[in-house]
């Protein structure tokens, strides 16, 4: 069962070494031989009086030769350099045997994790026959084993007096270790930054800085040039927009105006099309009088006429009332014509006298002709708009 409460313990050195590994995989072998120069790794392990060197490249051991720890052996060392470049190139460790180191597992505390060096420094004469002062040791921390209130590390340890005297006879031949370690917990050689170390602060070779901090720069100008790839095209176009936004604004503006007097203009043409429309629905009083005029005849007299709300109301006297409705009915200006009352005949004129309402028709005219021109304007006007 899956235990949310575990503790989770990332190593980002042990992230990034691996990544690094995992991209080398990656690299073509030829490329990755020229770039990393084919450097591999001298193996000096002490053997008695003598020296048994081993070059490791790509987890593979190729014994090269022994020397005898004097000034013969020196030279012979040098002369073996001098004729394999590989070897000039490549690290040098020197692995202590069984006979010479000693190492022994020991459990802590887990507070005693951040401090491991100084801890079983004041506790070394208590876990080995030595005291700090009479040993050079190193500790490596083994996996945690799950739900474990404790750490478990290694003590690999040796005599100060005979690391010393190996140390001497390297430097009578020239060699400088990268690190000390023992052969029954050897480190990962493929791990360039992991690893344990015997050799105390004072006798470490003390490498340059110099390679690091020009390697830093031409990542870093690397890092950079991808970013620069990558971000210059975006802030460019960033550029433009904000140059194309500037120039829209006033333009933006000016639409709004043109847009509002527009607005202004449609309103305008919008009241004075009603106003022509109202005056186009019913004809002008004179056109309706004369309309009147032309037919009736002159044996009918009128005494009345009102025209209110497109009704025009007539009185007066006929010999025939009734053909009235059908003369009116017949003009295209007067539609509906009906008696609003009965037709009653005068007892002196022998007349009938009438009361007619008809309602009155528009036709066109002259303010017709003005709307549809109206109207031609606003659709113009509102294409242009556009």
């Amino acid at each position: 069962m899956l235990n949310l409460n575990s503790e989770i313990n990332l190593d980002a050195k042990k992230f990034f070494r691996w990544w690094k590994r995992e991209l080398a995989f990656l690299v073509p072998e030829k490329l990755r031989q020229i770039i990393e120069e084919g450097r591999g790794t001298i193996l000096v392990r002490p053997d008695g009086d003598q020296f048994d060197l081993a070059y490791y490249l790509d987890e593979r051991n190729q014994s090269l030769a022994k020397f005898d720890r004097n000034e013969a052996g020196a030279e012979q060392y040098k002369a073996l350099l001098a004729s394999d470049e590989r070897l000039m190139k490549a690290n040098l460790v020197f692995r202590l045997t069984g006979k010479y180191a000693l190492q022994k597992e020991i459990a802590l505390p887990a507070v005693a994790a951040e401090n491991l060096y100084q801890v079983i420094s004041y506790e070394l004469s208590r876990y080995t026959p030595f005291t700090p002062d009479q040993a050079y040791f190193a500790v490596k921390r083994l996996k945690k084993e799950k739900d474990s209130d404790h750490v478990r590390v290694l003590l690999i340890l040796t005599d100060r007096k005979i690391l010393d005297g190996f140390f001497e006879d390297l430097g009578l031949f020239g060699m400088t270790p990268v690190f000390v370690d023992y052969e029954d917990a050897p480190n990962d050689l493929d791990q360039d930054d992991d690893y344990y170390n015997l050799l105390p602060e004072s006798l470490r070779h003390k490498t340059s800085n110099t390679p690091r901090i020009i390697y830093s720069a031409m990542l870093t100008t690397v890092f950079l040039l991808f970013l620069a790839v990558f971000a210059m095209p975006v802030w460019f176009e960033y550029r433009a927009i904000q140059d194309l936004e500037a120039k829209i604004i006033p333009i933006e503006k000016e639409a709004k105006k043109i847009k509002a007097l527009q607005m202004e203009i449609d309103s305008v043409i919008d009241e004075t099309r009603k106003l022509i429309d109202q005056k186009n629905e019913t004809p002008a009083i004179l056109e309706m009088l004369n309309t009147l005029s032309t037919l009736i005849k002159d044996d009918t007299w009128l005494t009345y006429l009102q025209y209110a709300d497109g009704h025009l109301q007539v009185q007066g006297e006929s010999p025939a009332a009734s053909n009235l409705i059908s003369v009116l009915e017949a003009s295209e200006l007067f539609a509906n014509a009906r008696f609003v009352s009965p037709v009653t005949q005068d007892n002196v004129s022998k007349l009938e006298r009438f009361q007619i309402t008809v309602d009155a028709t528009s036709i066109k005219t002259p303010d017709s002709t003005a709307t549809a021109a109206l109207t031609q304007a606003k659709a113009g006007g509102g294409h242009g708009a556009n």
